[in-house]
């Protein structure tokens, strides 16, 4: 993850587990992950109401996309986080934390959202990571 340069400059309010800016040098190839959701590859979702099977169900769909697209967490400058509560938020940074590098965190946006595609789904997360092409 050296390649990706991080920042939180004084000049921005203090970060919880996140970076203000991210640069990714142009020698690298680029990977979107789309939004997971708590759902494990045979069908099964995470608990109803359960924030940290949840988000943990979701970091290993993440991890199991970037994989795919030939990346890794340490690759990650770019989460985006939906939730349909804010309530939760220690255990979803909690989670969060057990997977992103916390000296050099991902740029993060959290979003709260009336609802996701199923009532009992409370978590969905995409990712965007840079590749080291060289």
């Amino acid at each position: 993850m050296t390649h990706i340069g991080f920042a939180t400059p004084p000049t921005l309010p203090p970060a919880n587990g996140y970076s203000h800016v991210a640069t990714v040098p142009p020698d690298s190839r680029l990977v979107w992950t789309s939004g997971q959701v708590p759902i494990s590859a045979d069908g099964t979702p995470a608990a109803a109401g359960d924030w940290e099977a949840q988000t943990r169900l979701v970091m290993r769909n993440v991890g199991a996309a970037l994989e795919a697209g030939g990346a890794t967490w340490d690759d990650v400058f770019k989460l985006t986080i939906y939730v349909v509560d804010t309530s939760a938020l220690p255990t979803v940074r909690a989670v969060r934390d057990e997977f992103v590098n916390l000296e050099r965190p991902p740029t993060s946006s959290l979003v709260q959202v009336a609802g996701l595609f199923r009532p009992d789904i409370l978590i969905e997360i995409e990712a965007v990571a840079a590749v080291p092409t060289a």
